[in-house]
């Protein structure tokens, strides 16, 4: 272990996005919820990443314990994700701020009151966006980096993949730092990336399938498994927003076809947002306006709840066969579930192979 990582680790890989976070290699873990756990957070950015932490699942005091259990174990940059829309997410930002987190990475919301308070400390702020209307408020609203999601990718992507949404992005917004996330699992794809116009990139399904990783065995050993019967290809994926609300790409399964046939009836919605409702504590009468004017984010809301369920069962309890398991296209990519160190250097001198073949077909010193 130690031979290797003094002797024949990769060179430092000079981005603007690894100069903005401090960072040695441009690769970033995004943050998964029951995958994205302080363990798997600091074995990334000790490997010369950046790892960020899900706050999602995480209320305001484990998020705190979660931030210095990182901090105890790495003294390289990490961050920590915000998903706006959801409960309990302006609080974890808050505690995130006063832990003075070196990267926030913020979605579904505007977080200018939380750029503010983040750059008073020097912090950056990641906002992860799928189109060019939301890059534009994001920057408005004081991002210092995007983080692109492509149609590829696990969970939430959007209707762009990331072989186009890439370019357009880099070219309307040349000064703004990209994190490509969506198809990047290897140093093949972290190279094209960077020819298409990115900084850096996010590869949530590689890292799932590290033996660092608290995702569930039997989840990695299936996603890992590139058989073209009965193992998890490419093509072994379904995007669809019936699952939560949202369109979302989940690992092909019979749980998760029957799941995505027809979205739930209105008032199995409305049963689900009393009950999210109650477990938050929110009071009814909050509620029901909600459901009237904002009903769509209610019932995103409300999707997202009865989803955790389904996702848990796979990604923590490892039931293939009863959960749902986020996953991107990427993972026609992953064979195999090596340590995250191991992986990291792998993909990076992968990167600086590939950028050389790459050069030498189409300069000039062609050999004649």
């Amino acid at each position: 272990g130690i031979l290797h990582s003094t002797m024949m680790a990769a060179p430092a890989i000079r981005t603007r996005i690894t100069s903005l976070f401090g960072c040695k290699y441009p690769l970033i873990l995004p943050g998964m919820s029951w995958i994205s756990d302080p363990n798997l957070v600091s074995a990334v950015s000790n490997a010369g990443g950046v790892g960020i932490l899900a706050t999602g699942p995480l209320s305001a005091d484990e998020t705190r314990n979660a931030i210095r259990t990182i901090r105890s174990n790495t003294d390289k940059p990490f961050g920590i994700g915000t998903t706006l829309l959801m409960p309990g997410a302006e609080a974890n930002a808050k505690v995130a701020i006063e832990e003075q987190v070196p990267i926030i990475n913020i979605s579904l919301g505007k977080g200018d009151w939380i750029a503010e308070r983040v750059h008073e400390y020097n912090g950056k702020i990641l906002a992860t966006v799928t189109n060019a209307k939301h890059a534009q408020s994001a920057i408005d609203s004081g991002a210092d980096a995007l983080m692109l999601t492509g149609h590829e990718a696990a969970a939430h992507g959007g209707d762009v993949t990331s072989l186009v949404l890439i370019p357009c992005i880099s070219k309307r917004f040349p000064d703004v730092p990209i994190v490509a996330a969506g198809g990047f699992a290897d140093g093949r794809t972290l190279s094209a990336a960077i020819a298409l116009g990115a900084d850096a990139v996010a590869m949530g399904s590689r890292f799932a399938t590290t033996k660092e990783s608290s995702l569930a065995h039997q989840m990695k050993e299936i996603i890992a498994n590139p058989e073209l019967s009965g193992g998890s290809t490419e093509s072994d994926t379904i995007y669809g927003k019936n699952f939560d609300g949202i369109p979302a790409r989940v690992l092909k399964s019979a749980e998760s076809s029957r799941l995505n046939k027809k979205p739930a009836s209105l008032p199995l919605v409305i049963y689900r947002a009393f009950n999210a409702a109650q477990k938050m504590n929110i009071p009814l009468y909050k509620v029901i306006p909600g459901l009237i004017t904002q009903f769509d984010k209610m019932y995103m809301v409300a999707q997202f709840g009865a989803a955790t369920e389904s996702l848990m069962k796979a990604t923590v309890d490892g039931n293939y066969d009863e959960g749902v398991q986020f996953i991107g296209q990427s993972q026609g990519l992953i064979e195999d579930i090596p340590a995250v160190d191991e992986l990291v250097q792998r993909i990076i001198l992968e990167a600086i192979e590939t950028s050389s073949q790459t050069y030498e077909t189409l300069s000039e010193k062609r050999m004649t």
